[in-house]
């Protein structure tokens, strides 16, 4: 291969979740369009790229067409970054607006327009720069007063920035009604952020990359949130990136009888579904398995959606299931997540890094807030899809917990996800003699030949025991179950003033 054959350099934007999706940058020399509505972080996004190309000793050139040049150092100042390696110039000087620049021959917006285009051109001819930041396009727009002059200045412009050899990212607030195409047509790439407001909760934004020339990019919407240091964006998680398959032998839920109920145990790579109503003991068996790694050296991490932190430690501590010396010893991460604040992308990273860093064992308590953070059902089930995948193909134990709604009967959840799972835990609650108890039962497994008895369990402060198999039953797991046999059949009740289970 040639030298001029060769690719060139793609050059960083410095948000390092922009330049994955990206593949690695931007091709230098070239014009980019950034678009979105105000807040929606241009501002720091193209501030951010110049400061990149300021620590690899490039020279960078920040035109203001619209904000002051204090305005632009408290941007920095609020991210706490310097700018004095930028060289930044506001198109507008402060006599600007004097009497003596009014005119009465021209159209006001004729002779402007030709000026701000040749003061943006010396400008550039004086700096020199090899990357340049030029906002924002709303401005020019306005001063053209029709499509036709407004696309030919930018394509004066862009044939003068092609002839200086220097990387243009252009800001548009999209002040035009609709989708600017003709920009669009120009520009070597586009890049658009967005912002919505949802009922309740913080703001979501998020990014997609409308057309980049000549590159492969990673489609669809990625969230990113503004926070100080610049963007951080989340890629949006796809399972065949990460063609990689682990596998082995079935590891023990630290319960014998738990083990020979799931036909071994809990195999890596797969995810096991635990449903049923509130209180009946889902966590607890969550809880027992993650205990059960931690105890064999194994990395894990708990997203808790549904309680605080401290609540679970000490609940857990109660059963016997201490989780803070696993925690101290940087072996178990729990991380409490409120839905309402976060985005599903930021969620999907997360359980990346934690992967990335580790774990073996990664569990989500539980779906029905997890539900809640989504615009819809479908978002849920194709982003959970995707999640599950890549955890299987790093041959992660994952354990998912879904609450359903109702006590006994007809008992309902808000989305099935049991298509899902590789194995389905069942825990139901059932009526024996006057007192209430609990049966678990494995649905389906796809990986061994799983008990298909229903055994009634307890929780005390050994942790989860489970009974033998309930044979003098009808109906337990439709919540509606008939008992045929006598007090021997159930298990013995287990109670301790001390134990807040029992």
């Amino acid at each position: 291969m040639s030298p001029n054959d060769q690719q060139p350099r793609l050059a960083s934007t410095g948000t390092a979740g922009l330049d994955q999706i990206l593949g690695g940058g931007l091709t230098p020399e070239r014009m980019y369009l950034v678009e979105g509505t105000p807040g929606t972080g241009k501002t720091t996004l193209a501030l951010r790229f110049l400061l990149e190309g300021a620590t690899l000793g490039q020279t960078a050139l920040y035109i203001t067409l619209a904000e002051t040049e204090v305005e632009l150092r408290a941007v920095g100042e609020a991210h706490g970054w310097s700018l004095e390696g930028l060289d930044l110039f506001e198109m507008v000087p402060p006599d600007g607006f004097a009497e003596d620049h009014e005119q009465t021959l021209l159209h006001p917006s004729e002779v402007e327009l030709g000026e701000t285009v040749r003061d943006i051109m010396t400008k550039v001819d004086d700096v020199r720069p090899t990357r340049l930041v030029l906002d924002s396009l709303s401005e020019l727009r306005l001063l053209s007063q029709s499509p036709i002059r407004y696309r030919r200045q930018i394509l004066a412009l862009k044939h003068f920035f092609a002839t200086r050899a220097c990387t243009v990212l252009v800001l548009d607030d999209r002040g035009a009604t609709g989708s600017d195409l003709q920009l669009h047509s120009i520009a070597h790439g586009v890049i658009s952020l967005d912002q919505t407001l949802a009922s309740f909760g913080g703001q979501r934004r998020r990014l997609h990359i409308v057309k980049m020339r000549q590159r492969q990019f990673r489609g669809g919407y990625h969230d990113f949130e503004i926070e100080r240091g610049g963007l951080c964006v989340y890629p949006r998680l796809v399972a065949a990136d990460h063609p990689s398959e682990k596998g082995g032998q079935p590891v023990s839920t630290g319960s014998s009888e738990l083990d020979a109920l799931l036909g071994g145990g809990l195999v890596p790579g797969t995810a096991t579904l635990l449903a049923g109503p509130a209180g009946v003991g889902k966590t607890t068996a969550s809880i027992q398995c993650i205990d059960a790694a931690l105890r064999r050296g194994e990395k894990a991490s708990y997203f808790l959606f549904d309680e605080r932190a401290a609540t679970l430690l000490a609940r857990s501590a109660a059963l016997g299931l201490d989780l803070q010396p696993h925690i101290d010893s940087g072996l178990l991460e729990l991380r409490a997540i409120d839905p309402a604040e976060m985005s599903p992308g930021e969620f999907a990273s997360r359980i990346q890094k934690a992967v990335d860093g580790g774990a073996t064992m990664v569990a989500i308590d539980s779906l029905n807030a997890y539900l809640q953070a989504m615009p819809n059902e479908q978002f849920l089930v194709l982003q959970m899809h995707e999640l599950l995948s890549y955890l299987g193909q790093k041959g992660v134990v994952s354990l998912l917990i879904l609450g359903l709604h109702g006590i006994a009967g007809d008992i309902r959840s808000d989305v099935d996800l049991s298509y899902l799972a590789d194995t389905v835990v069942q825990l139901r609650y059932f009526e024996a003699l006057g007192e209430v108890r609990q049966a678990i039962s494995v649905i389906k497994t796809r990986t061994a030949r799983h008990e298909r008895t229903i055994r009634e369990f307890q929780i005390d402060r050994n942790g989860l025991r489970l009974g033998e198999p309930l044979n003098r039953f009808q109906g337990v797991l439709t919540g509606a179950p008939t008992f045929s046999g006598t007090q021997e059949t159930l298990m013995a009740s287990q109670i301790d003033p001390e134990d807040p289970r029992t």
